[in-house]
Order: structure tokens, then sequence, then C-alpha cells
């Protein structure tokens, strides 16, 4: 048994040089420290005996005297608040931090908006932010997605994103996929500091390797806050100490070899004092469990294993290839990790936990080496045929993942066993690629089960059948005149569109798609489209349903009046040609006649001479009829002079 210490763990060179410049300062002139230089209590108080006193605002700042800014950096405003009352300014901030600090105070001279990844509250986020105004801070798409709803963050304007120096990798990333997705304009800083990365990826990969994780530092650290979460991920049994005296002989119990990381914030004696202490409880863990009386363990040791028993036992100790399982016998049990589960996706610690009570399956018994390897996931198989059996007579709906697509269909597992399910059974259109459904999660029903030939057959159609059937129910027993749907376009004609309003569809004719005149419904829509539809009446008996989707609270005969008046030149749009003039949209649902004698400052033949469906032109609105919502147009008044136009009348 071996305890093993990571290579950066530690101060870091920003934390070494706000200790080494606050001793310097200490010991030729004394001073003050503004708030804690570090997150360490241990090194904060040998400061104080050298004669560096701390103050919490730069009231209590003295004139002439030295005072240190923390290694997180200050607020721009606490700074200049020192240097007016006199005080020597002495700038411990970590050169990363004010890198940082720098690109954000750049970015809001530029116009800039500015997005912090980190902790709100963090000295050192506190400290960027004030370089800036109106900068947002966050650590996760929920955030930011509220951002967006409150119209704080605006997604066209040019953005920089810088992240708090000790911001864990994954967080950055998370938000940095969410930004790159919405903002047109982002610069990107990947701000955070390489020791840091480079301690936590050392961390990650030393915890994956050990029975036992110790992460040192202060509780108030955040960079050892985030040292603890990433040890989490990898090793099963973490523990977060500030000191040697923290740790119990209860932590190493069962563990071959443990792992030790300090935070950036840790000198160097407590890491030593911590190292020293975990090999001496783990060498005391060796001895025989107290209150255990020899008779009693001599009793355990005559239990005998034997290939192909079921065994329960206690897992003790969880590593990175292997758990360790306490069968209450001198043969010691391992599941190897890939013994310990059919889904190849599964995470150990989703499934197991140290003092977890397991049974499993005795693959092999090695009497010399006194070790029993063991399977929880040939056990656990044997239990889901017990299941799939009787899924098969209950009826059961099961899960599953399509996995593959053979000849006649496609093959879902259901955890870990392959059930063929039939292309007719796949819930898929006729002819339709089946290779598209590979890696989807989906439900099934069993149909048939021969646990002797391995054969299982499903119906993922039928689940589907009675999903839409009990949708359908669920919208004709709420349907009601005027109620909204979200509704997707499952096809078209010339007359309309049919709507899916949830396994149910209704019709919207091509006169209530829009207020504006339309030839054919794929001119505004296509199949696929989501509509926000409503029902304008329905037929239960008959199962019709008939649906609009233009606004009947805006009247376009209303707006029309409130946009235009007689002589008023507006651009129209030609929507129809006629034997005796032209019909022009004026506004969307209010269409105008020009008369063919109107359309042009000659005799014309037929409107078609000079004018075309669609065409957008000018033309003055000659007339209104209000009571009959009938109005009057003319190009040829705009050509016109009106005094010609007089001649012409006399």
């Amino acid at each position: 048994m071996k305890v093993i210490l990571a290579q950066s763990a530690g101060f870091c060179y920003g934390v070494k040089r706000a200790v080494e410049l606050a001793e310097q300062t200490a010991r030729t002139r004394g001073g003050a420290m503004l708030g804690s230089l570090i997150h360490n209590d241990n090194v904060i108080a040998e400061l104080n005996a050298l004669g560096m006193r701390q103050i919490t605002a730069p009231e209590e700042a003295r004139a002439q005297e030295a005072v240190l800014i923390r290694s997180h950096g200050e607020r721009r405003e606490v700074i200049e608040a020192l240097v007016a009352r006199g005080a020597e300014v002495v700038d411990a901030t970590c050169p990363n931090v004010r890198h940082t600090q720098q690109l954000v105070s750049e970015a809001e001279a530029e116009g800039a908006q500015v997005v912090i990844i980190g902790e709100a509250q963090h000295p050192e986020v506190i400290a960027i932010a004030s370089r800036c105004h109106g900068a947002l801070v966050g650590d996760s798409p929920a955030v930011m997605e509220h951002w967006l709803e409150e119209g704080r963050l605006n997604p066209q304007k040019s953005t920089l994103i810088v992240a708090q120096t000790t911001c864990i990798r994954a967080v950055w990333k998370n938000c940095l996929d969410f930004l790159k997705k919405r903002c047109t304009n982002l610069k990107v800083c990947d701000t955070i500091c390489g020791a840091t990365q480079k301690r936590q990826t050392e961390a990650a990969k030393l915890a994956s390797e050990v029975d036992v994780m110790v992460v040192v530092g202060d509780r108030k650290s955040a960079n050892t806050r985030h040292l603890t979460e990433i040890c989490k991920e990898a090793c099963f049994r973490v523990v977060q100490i500030e000191t040697a005296g923290e740790l119990s002989p209860d932590v190493f119990f069962g563990c071959m070899t443990a792992g030790l990381t300090a935070g950036a914030s840790t000198p160097a004696s407590i890491i030593k004092e911590v190292y020293a202490t975990m090999t001496e409880e783990i060498k005391n863990e060796t001895k025989l469990t107290e209150g255990e009386s020899f008779e009693e363990m001599l009793e355990k040791s005559f239990k005998t294993l034997n290939t192909g028993d079921k065994v329960t036992g206690t897992v003790t100790a969880i590593g990175s290839t292997e758990i360790q399982v306490d069968l209450g016998c001198k043969q010691a049990g391992y599941i190897p990790i890939s013994e310990l589960s059919a889904d190849p996706n599964a995470k150990v610690e989703d499934i197991v936990h140290v003092g977890d009570e397991i049974e499993t399956y005795i693959v092999r018994v090695n009497d010399v080496e006194g070790y029993a390897t063991l399977s929880k996931k040939r056990l656990d198989a044997v239990k889901v045929w017990e299941d799939i059996e009787k899924a098969v007579e209950e009826k059961t709906v099961m899960e599953g993942t399509v996995s593959e697509v053979n000849k006649g269909g496609i093959v879902v597992s259901v955890k870990g066993v392959r059930v063929f399910v039939p292309a007719s059974q796949s819930g898929q259109p006729r002819e339709a690629d089946l290779s598209s459904m590979v890696k989807q999660s989906v439900k099934l029903r069993i149909t048939e089960v021969n646990r002797a030939r391995r054969r299982v057959v499903g119906s993922i159609r039928s689940v589907l059948n009675e999903a839409r059937i009990a949708a359908q129910k669920e919208v004709w027993d709420n349907i009601e005149v005027g109620k909204h749907y979200d509704g997707v376009v499952k096809s078209m004609t010339s007359y309309g569109v049919f709507v899916d309003i949830g396994g149910v569809d209704g019709m919207v004719h091509i006169s209530e798609l829009s207020w504006s005149r339309i030839k054919h419904p794929s001119e505004i829509v296509k199949v696929g489209d989501h509509l926000d539809v409503y029902v304008i009446s329905f037929d239960a008996e008959k199962r019709k349903i008939s649906l609009g989707v233009k606004d009947r609270t805006q009247n376009p005969w209303e707006v029309f009046m409130n946009t235009y008046q007689v002589g008023d030149v507006a651009k129209v749009r030609i929507v129809k040609l006629m034997t005796f003039g032209a019909f022009a949209e004026v506004v969307p649902g209010v269409d105008g006649l020009i008369h063919i004698s109107q359309i042009a400052d000659r005799r014309i033949e037929k409107p078609g001479d000079v004018l075309t469906e669609g065409e957008t032109v000018e033309a003055k609105i000659t007339a209104v009829d209000e009571e009959k919502q009938k109005i009057s147009l003319s190009i040829r008044a705009i050509l016109t002079p009106a005094n010609e136009e007089e001649e012409e009348e006399d």
C-alpha cells in the first residue's frame, strides 16, 4: 500500500509571488493586507506574525502605509480609494488575473459586452467585473438562456467571453458552446490559468488510479473546491481537508493506494505533514479489526467459494479497473469493471458505491492467490431473461437502444439482450431508411421469447399505436373552439394544408393561412413546419376539425384605414389581372382595383400589356368606399401631371 503525490500540488506561480511580496513588504517596512491575501488561514497567520496586519476596507488603511492587494485582485474603485487616502499600493494580483482585467477593460472601451464564466461572488470575478460596466457573470447555459430572455445579453452585439482563472474546463466548454450557437460576433479569450488546468488534469488522472483521494486546501478556496469536484468524478472516495489533523483512519479502510493533491493556496509544509500522516494511517489500517475475536475470523475463513455460486458481499473499494468486495471469508472478491454491467455507457458511480451490499456470480476461484473473480453482469443477464419472459405475459413496455439494422428489421438492445424488431413493427413508413434509428432510445413490447435459442422479438409499432390512440383521445376530450395548438404540417393540397395537433389532423383552408391572397399553400408553408393554429370548428362524430392560422384580432381593413387616406401613394402588389383592370394588394388582406383606364398614360388593349401578377408598383389611392370596403387605385395619376388631367377632362 502506498501514497502517490500529484506533481503539481500546492502553490502556483501567482500565489507564490503574492506570498513572497507579502513577506518582503513585512520585512522591509511592514504594512497591511486588504482582505485575505490567499485562501489559506495558516499562511495568513504566519504573515500576521511577521507584521502584516489585515484590513477589510480602504478606510482602515493609514496614510503612506504599504497596502498589499491580494492575488485575486481588487475592484478598481477600491484601489482608487486607497490611492486617495495616500496609501502605497503593493499589487500582488496574479499576472493571469491582471491580464483578464485588461481584456475586459479594453472590450468596454470598444463598446463590446462582456461575459465572465465563473462564480459571481468570488473576489477574483468581482475584481474583473469592476473593470467594465454591465458585465454578465454566470457558470451555466441555463443562466445565459435567462439573460437572453430578459434581454440582458444581445446576441447581435460584439461580445467578449473570458473565464475565472480557476474555472473547471468542462464548465467553460459548456458555456462557450452555448454562446457560439447564439452570438453572431463572439470574441473568445480562454483565460483559465495553465497551472490550474495542469493541476486539475493531473488530479483527475491520479484519482482514476487510486482507491482514495485526499485534497488539501482551505474550504474557502475555489480552486481547491474545483479539484475536489473533479476528483469525485474519477474516484468514489474523496476527502477534502485543511490540515493533517482532520484525517481519519476510516478513510483508508480497504485501500491499496491513496492519492494526494492540494489547491494553489496550500503551502508545502502542510502538504508534507498530510503526506506523512497518510503514510502512517495506511500502515495502521493493515492491523486486525478491533473487537473481532480470533474464533469469529477463523469461522469465516472456513467458508468456501465455488464457481457458479451466487454470493452477496459488501463493496469495500472501487478502483479504476476493478471493484473489491468483502465476501466474509478468506478469499477477497474482485469484480472487473467489464463485468459490472452489460451497458457499455453505464458509469460505475451510478451502479455501486463503497459500503453497498451487492449480489454477484462467481466466475473463478483462485485458492492459491486467495481471491475470487466475480461478475454482476452475468447475474444480471439471468435476471434480465426472467424480466423479459415476464414482460411477454404481462405485456409490459420495455426500453432499449437501437444497436443495428439487419435483414428485415432492426436490433434493439434491452438490458444487454438483443431484441429483433421486424421492419413492419418498427413504427417507420414502408421503404423508410431504418439506419436513421440506430442509437435512438425506443419503447417496445416483447411479443415472442425463445430462451433456449436466445431469440426475442419485439414491436415498437404497437407502443406507438397505443400512444397515438391516447393522444387522439386527449385531443377529442379537450377540444374547443378557439383553443390554440402547436401543429405540424403533415401534407398539403391546392385548397389548404393538413396539420397534426397531437395525433389528430385538422384542415387549414388556404383562405385561413394568410390575410394575403395566395395561389397555393406552398407559398408560405412547407411540410414539417410548426404552426400556431386555433380551432374554428369541429365535428366529433365525423372526426373533422377546421383550423385557422391568421390573426383575427388584426382587421386588415382597419389597418388600411389607419395607414392610408385618399390621395396617398402606396406600394401595391398586383395579385390578379382581369379584362377590365387589375386587383392589387395594398395591405395584407385588402385589395384595390386599378381600372384599365388608370393603368397607363396611354390606351392599352389589356392590363397584361403593362402589368404582371406578383409585380410591385406605386399607385395613388383615388377613392375609398368605407361601407362596401372598396378601394380605387390609379397608376396613371402618378404618371400624368394634374394640369394635364384637368385639360383632358375639359
